[in-house]
């Protein structure tokens, strides 16, 4: 696939980043050979592959809840806090 700068703009305006021409053009070049890369996957023959290759209980550890006394603590590093819950800046437009 075909990466241009133009996409580029339209993926960093998506994402709230700005880059110069320059930036731009680099960057169209890497997305270009990273998706190269997935061509080249989706060309390996695959037939008689697993399609997973771990269990997951074999990783996964138990759901318990527990209650943590401290909440000053957990969240000291929090920039605003309103009625007990976590207060973010708004990210939508």
């Amino acid at each position: 696939m075909k990466i241009n700068i133009e996409d580029v703009k339209y993926i960093a305006k998506l994402a709230k980043l700005q880059f110069d021409e320059k930036e731009a053009a680099v960057l169209a070049m890497e997305f270009e050979d990273i998706l190269k890369h997935f061509d080249n996957l989706q060309n390996e023959n695959c037939d008689g592959e697993p399609v997973e290759s771990a269990k997951a209980d074999t990783f996964l550890r138990s759901d318990r809840v527990s209650v943590y006394e401290n909440k000053k603590e957990l969240f000291q590093n929090a920039r605003a806090m309103r009625d007990g819950y976590l207060e973010i800046p708004k990210v939508i437009e």
